[in-house]
């Protein structure tokens, strides 16, 4: 008994139909205090910053909102017109988690401007930026020390008695 094959031709047509989409425009950075990680991942969009699937304006405690906003504040809001920045936050505490969020959008925005738009708009940015706080494009290298033998703490000692 002969099997029967059917053989299928494509044609180069068929294959090159699908449109070639031009990449979006994203850049990925990381801010940091002490074990608190943000990833920010900005791309071109029509300003909207979220933290861990949530608009900015709701982060809590509300005290500490401003600090997170204050990248925004400093470099003006038509800046963030046209970017969209999606925020990932773990580790750390609620205060070194805002202040990794701060480093994150202002890192972020710094490397757009710095890879799509010019350097010198970059360079102004970051003059910006610094001028108000270093600690907004460069990491605070502080970390806990960790405890010795032969007392409570790092430093302190057990009080010490002759008798």
């Amino acid at each position: 008994r002969q099997s029967h094959r059917t053989i299928t031709k494509v044609t180069t047509a068929q294959v090159n139909t699908t449109s070639i989409m031009p990449p979006a425009q994203s850049v990925q950075v990381f801010g940091k205090k002490k074990t608190a990680t943000a990833c920010a991942f900005a791309k071109q969009g029509r300003g909207l910053i979220k933290v861990n699937g949530q608009p900015i304006e709701l982060i809590q405690p509300e005290s500490l909102r401003l600090k997170a906003f204050e990248p925004v504040l400093i470099l003006g809001q038509d800046k963030f017109a046209n970017l969209d920045i999606r925020i990932r936050v773990k580790g750390g505490g609620i205060i070194a988690q805002i202040y990794a969020v701060r480093a994150a959008i202002a890192k972020s925005i710094v490397a757009y401007y710095a890879k799509y738009v010019d350097e010198s708009a970059k360079n102004e940015l970051k003059k910006t930026l610094l001028a108000y706080d270093r600690n907004l494009l460069v990491s605070d290298p502080r970390r806990c020390e960790p405890k010795k033998y032969g007392g409570r703490s790092a430093r302190s000692r057990f009080q010490k008695s002759y008798r």
